[in-house]
């Protein structure tokens, strides 16, 4: 099979479905799988990407729970991951930030995911195959991992950007799920929503489009990026994005669930 992009389009995909080293992972909501899904496909309930404890409910599952995740789904090393989901890229961009902490570096992106695949008339299917379990052996890379203490640390320095994916009103502080409200000192905001173009069935803007709106918000080459949200979700297409666009990039997984829930925490609001 030929190296497959980093994002490719669903007329790629299609293309590729008989490739035996292709392992094609949605990431949709449960119901939406059972209704239809890419022919070939296995299916990762995104609630399986993360830990599921509050406050901080977005954390990375434990090392035996990957193991068992990856052993269900018929992963083995050499396969290329194909990721897609149904609302834009944040279940998709989980997954593949888990592969980047497993040491997993075949995978691509499905540009618009589902509602890509589905609207343009690609095949889809309700039928489930069944998957022979895999013996899985992982070994976590924690680079991709920002923890709180990194957080605080990177506060105020030069060559480090704070990427706050969520709303403009959760980063003024105007709206919370969190005991505090407000944002990280310094952290910069753009809506994971600005990612994707919703006249193009969700997919990722074009990169210089997207390297313009970091850039706009001062995230500029050469900076390491620190990307959160509320619970790393929608910013784990942030985390991607910046990966795709040339950055160092981590993804604190902790996000405001635990930021914000935390009584020390220095935090700004506009409230």
């Amino acid at each position: 099979m030929p190296k497959l992009d980093l994002v490719i389009e669903p007329s790629t995909l299609e293309t590729h479905l008989q490739d035996t080293d292709l392992l094609v992972v949605d990431v949709c909501a449960p119901q939406n799988w059972k209704q239809l899904h890419v022919p070939g496909a296995v299916h990762i309930n995104p609630a399986e990407l993360v830990c599921g404890i509050p406050p901080a409910s977005g954390m990375l599952p434990t090392e035996s729970q990957l193991r068992n995740l990856f052993s269900r789904i018929g992963y083995t090393p050499g396969k290329h991951i194909v990721a897609y989901d149904d609302e834009g890229g944040g279940w998709a961009a989980r997954l593949i930030w888990t592969l980047d902490i497993i040491g997993h570096k075949n995978y691509s992106f499905l540009n618009g995911g589902l509602l890509s695949w589905y609207r343009e008339g690609h095949p889809v299917t309700p039928e489930v195959n069944e998957v022979t379990p895999t013996s899985v052996s992982l070994r976590l890379n924690r680079e991709p991992i920002a923890e709180l203490e990194t957080v605080k640390a990177a506060i105020g320095k030069p060559g480090i950007s704070i990427w706050d994916a969520r709303s403009p009103e959760e980063y003024a502080g105007l709206r919370t799920s969190s005991a505090r409200a407000g944002h990280i000192p310094g952290a910069v905001n753009l809506d994971w929503l600005e990612l994707m173009d919703r006249e193009r069935n969700l997919r990722l803007h074009p990169l210089p489009l997207l390297q313009d709106k970091l850039k706009a918000i001062d995230i500029v080459q050469g900076k390491h990026v620190i990307t959160h949200c509320q619970s790393h979700h929608r910013s784990s297409l942030s985390y991607f994005v910046a990966r795709a666009l040339g950055y160092t990039a981590q993804g604190y997984h902790g996000s405001w669930g635990e930021w914000g829930n935390l009584p020390d925490t220095p935090i700004e609001s506009w409230s």
